[in-house]
């Protein structure tokens, strides 16, 4: 269930994920192409017992000494260290400023007597060049100090032609990844920030009492309508309950309640999913019928007058209450004012009040204006 919940959510906002990605993308590209190309120079050395030494004894005693992992240590220390780079440099006729955007390291080839010392910088032959001189200070330090091991190169370092970075697959891949990491999880935030204020806004447009659309919603959705599509034909409807308007200052709110509820279910189940349900005042209900005229609105409003004609049972008062229900509607055409739709179906529901027989009247584009029924003396 959670992951449905979720799923429907990044569902939702599947462009925050797609625009955080292509942030986060052109974010990396552009930095890959402003940053300064590194390159990364690798010079390797061997360390051996010295060939003076003759006896075999002593070679032996070397080599057993070799291996311990602290004479290796030793000669990396020596090669990293502050004395090796000022020789380098002054090796180099070189001053320490004309290096600061270069790194060096030197480190042992694990279980091995190889060392090596790699060098990064913007330029691949100046990164090649210091590396070697680091190596050959460094032999040269030790060969000074030392009769017992000798350093000597292994492979010389060579000017690289690729950098080590930018790396634009690299940074790219992984802007993507972190991108889509990101997005996904705005994506839920944004959810679920959205969606609490998506239910105050709803329960700010809806009746309290009914749980339907209130009065202002619904003038205000008519009036949307009728501005974004003024050539769409749609009907509305007023639905009267003229048996509880003396019942509504003094009805206990439970048993009114129990009255709004069996009618907001039968506007519900009569109409159809897209048509719109709202309170109008105290005693009646308004009805949206999108896409629907007025010869077609009063087939479905007849059909909601013959459910609401059956009494609501209240077992607590043990009565059937009777809603004596009237229908009044207006079918939208020729761009009238909203106020002019709302006028012609509060006259249809009069009309509908004053003719016994006619308990559902919808005026239509081609009615004929109302007139009241003459008064017989």
């Amino acid at each position: 269930m959670e992951f449905k919940l979720y799923f429907q959510m990044l569902k939702r906002s599947w462009w925050i994920i797609v625009l955080t990605i292509l942030f986060s993308l052109a974010g990396a590209l552009v930095a890959s192409s402003l940053a300064i190309p590194q390159y990364k120079a690798i010079a390797r050395f061997i360390v051996s017992p010295s060939a003076e030494l003759i006896n075999r004894s002593d070679v032996l005693s070397s080599l057993n000494t070799l291996n311990n992992q602290s004479v290796m240590s030793t000669f990396t220390e020596v090669m990293g260290s502050d004395r090796i780079y000022t020789d380098t440099l002054t090796s180099l006729n070189l001053q320490p400023k004309d290096l600061k955007d270069y790194t060096y390291a030197a480190t042992v080839i694990s279980n091995s007597s190889v060392m090596e010392v790699s060098v990064s910088g913007p330029d691949a032959q100046m990164a090649a060049n210091l590396a070697n001189a680091l190596g050959s200070e460094t032999i040269r330090f030790v060969g000074s100090l030392n009769q017992v091991f000798t350093i000597a190169f292994l492979d010389i370092a060579v000017p690289p032609v690729v950098p080590v970075s930018p790396n634009p697959l690299l940074n790219s891949s992984l802007a993507v990844l972190l991108g889509l990491i990101v997005g996904i999880v705005f994506a839920i935030v944004i959810e679920q920030i959205r969606l609490p204020l998506e239910v105050f806004r709803q329960r700010f447009n809806l009746d309290d009492m009914t749980g339907v659309y209130n009065r202002k919603y619904l003038i205000h959705r008519i009036e949307d309508q009728l501005a974004q599509k003024p050539e769409e034909v749609f009907s509305i409807g007023i639905v009267e309950l003229n048996g509880i308007s003396d019942l509504v200052e003094t009805f206990p709110v439970v048993s009114l309640q129990k009255v709004f509820q069996h009618v907001t279910d039968t506007l519900h189940q009569e109409l159809r999913g897209n048509d719109i349900v709202g309170r109008w005042n105290e005693v009646s209900f308004i009805v949206m019928l999108p896409n629907t005229p007025g010869v077609a609105a009063n087939r479905i409003f007849e059909r909601i007058f013959q459910v609401l004609s059956h009494p609501v049972e209240l077992e607590h008062f043990d009565v059937a209450l009777k809603l004596n229900a009237h229908i009044g509607g207006a079918e939208y055409g020729h761009h009238i004012k909203a106020q002019e739709l709302f006028d012609r179906a509060n006259n249809a529901i009069e009309q509908a009040r004053l003719n016994a027989e006619l308990p559902v009247y919808v005026w239509e584009m081609k009615k004929p204006p109302f007139s009241r029924p003459k008064k017989q003396t």
